[in-house]
């Protein structure tokens, strides 16, 4: 009855999907505000019927249900509790329902928040995002439907494939898909700003902060399966251009042009057809990812789906959004008027510059991801794009990137110095340039590369400090009220700060444990040590064990440093009862910010065995950057601007622009709606 109930929900949902998708656009075309105050309640609504259709599936995996054809493929009644629950979303049906619960939770959250928002924007939106919902409802109800029986019931259910029963994917797929599915409402936005022909500073001012959550929890999504893979797969790896790995870091390049678009387009009243366009790209990429796990065109960990008849589903659903959002900017975007203009040494400057750079590595990975499926649904020929290609083309496009980033988070609006940018910045640049060269001198030749890149994340992090304490002016005003004044600064400007800060932490990472690390693969017998880096590891024995739904073969390995003993390391082979599948449990040491990997391999009949060991130092500052960019994107939602909307304009001059037609009086109009 419980399945029947959340599948019955669905079907509402569905209902007012439709209904919402039709009656609020009507409403805001033909300004009727009846039909516009339907979107709120309809909104709020769906995504309680949504929530009730998950929590019923979560509910049947929770009492192990196994007349319910999901859980019995993706559960078992020894499972612990925890992978219970996140097999709900470890499997298609359930992913795709999660995908959706999101998507009208959204879409609850602009109906019951967006009272600063114009009506007719409000509603245009909602109904743009309804659209979205009854798509992916459609989907679900049509090929998808979590809550099919299997009867007779068995006895016992086939388990969670046991690479996914992990703590980092209970966690992984939430925060991954908060971040692609946020950016549907930027979308919603800006195809009802289309539609309306209503595209401001004010607009800009709105879709910002959906952007800016969207992108922190994209940013600690990607980080949290990174990390995942990193100590779960064995492999000792941060990254591997896996094609559905690039399908998450896609979106999130885009969404960071979008980002500093979005913030121009504020400030100046320019680039409205860009940020727009930037809009639009970034879902599509999202649902492209949507596409490329679940069509069967991949193989990979990452892949929940294998039937064509679904990735033909999704096909469709792509042309139809990317394709009509992509028709209307067509034909609305020459009926735009730019905005302001400004100086091409100025921060609008530098963040087009950003621009530029962004989506040129959003292109290349694009390019490097689809190309390979592309000629093997032409012709059949099969290639492999790996890290040399992209390595050669998106880490040149990123130094520039790196480069720029002090001085334009240190440039004047419309028009700035850069003479006196780089006098403020010569501590950082020196800081920079110094370490690099002891780098070099330490390293020898061979490691330029590496002397370059710790000098460039020194920079970089160096450059967002550096902007504090110029807005702090200590020198003139003294310690005390130096830190005041720093302390008081707008949330954006200690966002942009923290959050740059951290993109020189991640880089500083990356280049130490990819430079540096030390890797010794060998066969090792019951006393034998090996030196791996600084360390000393002895292998002491195999010894069995079991689990709640596992049994494993667990190595023992004494670590010391300098003679004395550091600790011990237990990496481990299990096989899951239920699927009788093996994987691989690596044994991690943490010292400070790098890390001692170790991998078992093959187990032999004499009790040897084969191991994969690494010293990455200062790996941990990868995925500490990405956490420390999330806070910089936490602290700019939190600046009370965004809160507020966008100024209203004066009285004198909106009288002087009311005579104006078109895009021009939509500013007034919207910045009244958010200052009130």
């Amino acid at each position: 009855m419980i399945a029947e109930l959340g599948h019955f929900a669905l079907i509402l949902a569905f209902v007012m999907a439709l209904v919402q998708s039709v009656l609020p656009m009507l409403g805001a075309v033909k300004r009727d505000a009846r039909l516009m105050a339907i979107a709120r309640p309809v909104s709020i609504h769906m995504f309680l019927m949504v929530g009730l259709s998950f929590a019923a599936l979560t509910y049947s995996y929770l009492v192990s249900d196994f007349s319910v054809a999901n859980v019995v493929q993706n559960s078992f009644s020894q499972k612990p509790l925890i992978y219970k629950i996140s097999g709900v979303w470890g499997n298609h049906e359930g992913s795709v329902l999660l995908w959706v619960l999101i998507l009208v939770f959204f879409g609850a959250l602009v109906g019951a928040f967006g009272s600063n928002l114009p009506a007719p924007l409000r509603a245009a939106t909602l109904a743009v995002q309804a659209w979205v919902v009854s798509g992916f409802l459609l989907f679900i109800l049509a090929t998808s439907n979590p809550f099919e029986r299997q009867l007779p019931a068995p006895i016992e259910g086939n388990g969670l494939n046991p690479i996914l029963q992990d703590i980092g994917l209970a966690i992984h797929p939430p925060l991954l898909y908060i971040g692609y599915v946020g950016f549907s409402i930027t979308f919603s936005f800006a195809v009802a700003a289309l539609i309306l022909g209503r595209l401001d500073a004010a607009w800009a001012r709105w879709v910002r902060p959906w952007t800016l959550l969207a992108w922190v929890f994209l940013t600690l999504g990607i980080s949290m399966g990174s990390y995942w893979a990193y100590y779960e797969l064995g492999w000792g790896g941060w990254w591997f251009w896996d094609p559905v790995e690039n399908a998450s870091l896609m979106p999130w390049l885009s969404g960071t042009a979008l980002l500093h678009s979005a913030l121009v387009m504020e400030k100046r009243d320019a680039l409205k057809v860009w940020t727009v366009l930037l809009a639009i790209i970034t879902f599509s990429l999202s649902m492209l990812g949507t596409f490329l796990v679940r069509s069967g065109v991949l193989t990979s960990v990452h892949a929940f789906a294998t039937d064509p008849q679904r990735g033909v589903f999704i096909l469709v659903l792509l042309c139809l959004f990317i394709g009509g959002s992509l028709s209307l900017f067509a034909w609305r975007a020459p009926l735009l008027k730019q905005g302001g203009i400004f100086a091409p040494i100025s921060r609008e400057g530098a963040l087009v510059f950003n621009n530029l750079f962004l989506t040129a590595a959003t292109a290349s990975v694009f390019v490097g991801t689809l190309y390979p499926l592309a000629l093997d649904a032409f012709d059949g020929t099969k290639i492999s794009v790996g890290a040399p290609f992209f390595n050669l083309t998106f880490g040149p496009l990123m130094v520039p990137l790196l480069l720029v980033i002090p001085f334009g988070q240190s440039m004047a609006w419309k028009r700035g110095d850069l003479l006196a940018v780089a006098q403020r910045l010569y501590a950082a640049m020196a800081l920079a340039l110094v370490l690099a060269l002891v780098m070099l001198w330490s390293w020898g030749a061979d490691n330029i590369l590496a002397a370059l890149g710790v000098g460039l994340a020194v920079w970089v992090m160096a450059g967002s400090v550096s902007e504090l304490w110029s807005r702090g002016k200590f020198s003139s005003v003294g310690p005390l009220k130096g830190i005041r004044r720093i302390v008081g600064l707008p949330g954006s400007a200690w966002g942009t700060a923290v959050a740059h800060f951290g993109v020189g932490v991640t880089v500083l990472g990356i280049v130490s444990a990819t430079a540096f690390q030390t890797e010794v693969v060998l066969t090792m017998k019951p006393g034998q040590s090996v030196d791996v880096g600084s360390y000393q590891v002895t292998f002491d024995g195999l010894s069995p064990a079991t689990g709640p739904n596992y049994i494993e073969d667990i190595g023992r390995f004494t670590v010391r440093k300098a003679g004395v003993v550091a600790g011990t390391m237990t990496p481990s082979k299990r096989v899951y009862e239920a699927s009788r599948m093996p994987t691989t449990e690596a044994g991690i040491m943490t010292s400070g910010v790098s890390q001692l990997y170790l991998a078992l391999g093959e187990i032999h009949q004499d009790g040897s065995l084969d191991i994969r060991a690494y010293f990455k130092p200062l790996v941990l500052l990868i995925w500490l950057g990405c956490v420390v960019m999330a806070i910089g994107g936490g602290l700019s939602i939190m600046d009370r601007r965004l809160r507020v909307g966008a100024p209203t304009p004066s009285r004198r001059r909106q009288t002087s622009s009311s005579g104006t037609a078109g895009t021009s009086t939509s500013g007034a109009g919207t910045s009244t709606g958010a200052g009130s």
